[in-house]
């Protein structure tokens, strides 16, 4: 079809097996407005009610058009280019039936497109952890709203945004660069196509606006595979996505190739390995299917990379099988966001600093780094009612350079709504052996409660706990203190102001402390409502899955 001049928009949904949810995707597209000419719902061959309902919503929505395959493509490449085949308008926006897009977002990315000429543009997208509704944002920081990329390599953080769905994209330019998904039982596509957007030069507008809500339902009955990491297939399937866009991406550019590389190793790499797990079987099939896709990087590649990354890479490849649990235990730790480097502290010859004394591998650069960048370890543990008993552990001597003094800690609402709150400083007090400093910080649930009250949180409240650390030298850093055995538990306290108020410290995904607060008869109501929707969700999975997460194939594309 050729591409028509006005300037309007085709939104492709996605669906397999999705009635619960399409209904308010398709919604979503069809609320933004004239703008959309047309949302395409590709439905790949359902075995549930998806049909009837796309059917329904089509006989109400004429700008509905619904494609129905008859078989199954085994992935999500196949009914998006389905889509694009069948698109009349100018641009073409891509939606998963899981997902919405927000109140405006078509008009926003459109009037860039037009006032740029720019055949891709991007806007925001936020990961919403439901139910909890917490939205972290989709890497930001790549460009600034009103920024016009003229030529991606110039740009080449650009190739760690790999989804898809929060563009708009010109239909002319993907058919001139002949721009497609990798067709059927493809994982990750998404890697793919945007590595050969990113190779066919296009210019790029950039803006702010929130333009794709991005649903992630860890408590579903069947969720996204990269949602449960422990099946090396997962991995095996990213390593090959990743290995397609790099090649893509190299054969375009040196430094769109690089980059790709070194975002392999600072988070593809990482965010795998901190979630290891325990399973013998599956640690050494990962390790061995690493070392090999490793071996093929180019020094420089490697070089290129933070020094966590460097530093994790070096310790896999000097063991052709996993190391001693205590070793690869830190090493799983090690990767986690931020990164901390737990003691003990070994030196190799010429007291160079080392991994650890069964595995002398040069932490090259430790030197180099900032105060600021240093991946120390801080330990918390309870102290009375209301206190955090600190401890700030040395790193080969770096920190001790700097001149640790005072420790505050800092809470930070993990709705990434509200202003964050700050305890007072406390000095610190060095150990007689040098090897750490403690403090003991008191802070107030009361003055945290009301703080979150204010910023209209009036059930459960959820804080991320941070350290900050100044040092005599001026410099500082700022971490997520780990939380020791005996932290995490919850108590009952009465409260003049709500009656009482429940406070439970935990441990975050990447082993950091955070807190919840419940305060007065909403917030518990708040706490246990969500504690009861855990636990039948947990027990329908259970009965559904036989303990184990069933994902359909149609899931792989979907990443974190």
């Amino acid at each position: 079809m050729t591409s028509s001049n006005t300037p309007s928009v085709s939104v492709i949904v996605i669906a397999y097996n999705d009635a619960e949810l399409v209904g308010e995707a398709v919604s979503s597209a069809l609320a933004q407005g004239p703008a959309v000419v047309e949302v395409i719902a590709v439905n790949d061959a359902s075995v549930d009610g998806t049909r009837p309902v796309l059917d329904e919503l089509a006989a109400r929505h004429p700008r509905l058009k619904v494609v129905h395959r008859t078989r199954n493509s085994g992935g999500c490449g196949t009914p998006r280019n389905d889509g694009i085949a069948v698109a009349t308008a100018r641009y073409v926006m891509f939606l998963d039936s899981d997902d919405v897009l927000p109140p405006g977002a078509v008009d926003a990315l459109l009037r860039a497109a037009e006032e740029h000429h720019a055949p891709v543009t991007v806007g925001a997208c936020v990961r919403r952890e439901l139910p909890s509704g917490r939205d972290v944002p989709w890497v930001p920081g790549l460009g600034a709203p009103g920024d016009v990329i003229d030529r991606p390599a110039d740009r080449p953080q650009l190739v760690r945004d790999t989804l898809c769905v929060n563009k708009l994209y010109d239909r002319a330019f993907l058919d001139k660069h002949r721009i497609r998904f990798p067709d059927g039982r493809f994982v990750y596509e998404d890697f793919v196509f945007t590595a050969r957007v990113l190779a066919a030069e296009p210019r790029i507008a950039v803006i702010g606006d929130l333009v794709y809500v991005w649903h992630v339902r860890r408590d579903a009955a069947q969720v996204s595979i990269s949602l449960a990491r422990q099946d090396v297939g997962n991995w095996r399937a990213r390593i090959e996505a990743h290995r397609a866009a790099s090649r893509i991406l190299s054969e375009s550019s040196p430094e769109l190739g690089r980059a790709c590389q070194v975002k392999f190793l600072e988070y593809d790499l990482r965010m795998y390995l901190r979630e290891l797990g325990e399973d013998p079987e599956y640690q050494a099939a990962w390790w061995t299917l690493t070392r090999d896709y490793l071996a093929g990087f180019a020094d420089a590649d490697i070089e290129a990379a933070a020094a966590p990354a460097r530093w994790i890479v070096r310790v896999l490849r000097a063991r052709e099988v996993p190391p001693a649990p205590a070793d690869l235990r830190r090493l799983t730790a090690f990767a986690a966001d931020p990164p901390r480097l737990a003691p003990p502290y070994a030196t190799g010859p010429g007291g160079a600093a080392v991994w650890s004394e069964t595995l002398p591998v040069e932490l090259d650069g430790l030197a180099e780094l900032p105060t600021s960048e240093l991946p120390v370890t801080i330990d918390a543990e309870t102290v009375g009612r209301t206190g955090l008993r600190i401890r700030v552990h040395d790193l080969y001597g770096r920190l001790a350079a700097a001149g640790p003094r005072t420790v505050q800690l800092r809470f930070l609402p993990r709705d990434d709504e509200g202003k964050p709150l700050f305890a007072a400083p406390v000095e610190l007090s060095p150990a007689e052996d040098g090897s750490h400093w403690t403090g003991e910080l008191p802070f107030h649930l009361i003055t945290l409660a009301v703080a979150g009250r204010g910023a209209g949180r009036r059930g459960m409240q959820a804080w991320d706990v941070k350290v900050g650390v100044e040092c005599a030298d001026g410099s500082s850093l700022l971490t997520s203190p780990r939380p020791l055995g005996g932290l995490l538990h919850r108590r009952v306290l009465p409260s003049s102001r709500y009656g009482v108020l429940l406070a439970q410290t935990y441990r975050t995904a990447g082993g950091s402390l955070a807190l919840r607060l419940a305060p007065g008869a909403a917030g518990v109501m708040s706490l246990v409502r969500n504690r009861l929707d855990r636990a039948r969700k947990s027990r329908g999975r259970s009965a559904r899955t036989g303990g184990r997460r069933k994902r359909h194939e149609k899931e792989l594309g979907r990443y974190a």
